[in-house]
């Protein structure tokens, strides 16, 4: 008896003596970083390697794209090439000779745009204006993300990707997440601009793409425009710094990128005055003003107009004209 368990024991140890040995430095071992994380087609690309496990600086490494070899020597930790078109896939193999074995890490690149709208929810503009709606200080902005990737030939949908948003850097967890392809903030009164940045990425984490943007703010500014009783509001002539009306006129005050854009709301206060005494206008368009000379007078006055949102004591704007008669 003792000598069969002397014999199942040398079984076991000459088992593990005659076992293949394992790599000192496993693949997992072996970082790759890539710079940007998600490239853009025919942009710049930069891969770089690093270990805690090995000395990287003195070993052999091969970079091969597309199975074809680029570049290869000693220490090379680094590589970069330029990117295909969108919807182009380029697979890179780093073999990394180590003194017991080799090791081969594999990175897949697959370029995709990333377009980035944004847009003032509250901001006033007038009818047919043909610019943007700017932000002013709290306005409610949102931002799109709209990647161009493509999967199996066919543009991947937002709505089934996840994005990750960050604005000024800073992660934004509640916005974030799968099908939110959109994000909303309100400008702090104490920024200028802010920079919203987003990463989306396809459900498999195959492929992502990503952008940003900096949106800046700006002040409300009122313009003066006449308004005739034929033809309405003449849009296509802002009234100068001095202007000469003749009998009975109608001034009309745009408040652009002013909030809340609706400007019957009684959020918006609107102080006129003539020559610094106030003036009240009646009924609920109180963005226009009716003048009227008086026959055997001539002369100017200060036209002036005031306008504060009084739920936010940061959005003023203030205009002033001559008026001749």
């Amino acid at each position: 008896m003792a000598s069969l368990k002397f014999l199942f024991i040398f079984l076991i140890i000459s088992g593990f003596a005659f076992a293949t040995p394992a790599l000192a430095v496993s693949p997992n071992s072996i970082l790759v970083n890539m710079t940007p994380e998600s490239p853009r087609p025919n942009s710049n690309v930069t891969i770089t390697l690093r270990s805690f496990a090995a000395n990287l600086d003195t070993v052999s490494i091969s970079w091969l794209v597309n199975n074809v070899t680029s570049t290869s020597g000693v220490g090379k930790k680094s590589f970069s090439l330029t990117t295909g078109a969108s919807g182009s896939s380029t697979t890179i193999v780093v073999k990394i000779l180590l003194p017991d074995g080799e090791i081969e890490k594999r990175i897949l690149i697959q370029p995709a745009e990333m377009v980035i709208l944004w847009q003032a929810n509250d901001s006033y503009v007038p009818p047919f204006y043909k610019g943007k709606a700017l932000p002013v200080a709290s306005s409610e902005i949102k931002i799109v993300a709209i990647p161009e990737i493509e999967v199996n030939g066919k543009t991947a949908d937002p709505k089934k990707m996840s994005h990750y948003w960050k604005k000024n850097y800073t992660n934004q967890q509640a916005s974030s997440g799968y099908g939110k392809d959109s994000f909303i903030y309100i400008n702090d009164y104490l920024d200028d601009s802010n920079t919203i940045s987003v990463t989306s990425q396809t459900i498999n984490q195959g492929s992502s793409s990503e952008g940003s943007v900096t949106v800046t703010v700006t002040e409300p500014e009122i313009v003066f425009y006449k308004e005739d009783p034929v033809f309405g509001t003449i849009w296509e002539h802002a009234l100068p710094s001095s202007y000469q009306i003749s009998e009975e006129e109608v001034i009309f005050a745009a408040p652009y990128f002013m909030s809340p854009k609706e400007l019957i709301r009684p959020d918006i206060l609107w102080s006129w005055s003539i020559n610094d005494a106030p003036v009240s206008i009646s009924g609920f368009r109180q963005n226009i003003i009716p003048l009227k000379t008086v026959s055997g007078i001539s002369g100017a006055s200060k036209l002036k107009l005031d306008i504060e949102n009084k739920y936010n004591i940061f959005q003023t704007a203030s205009k002033e004209m001559n008026i001749q008669y």
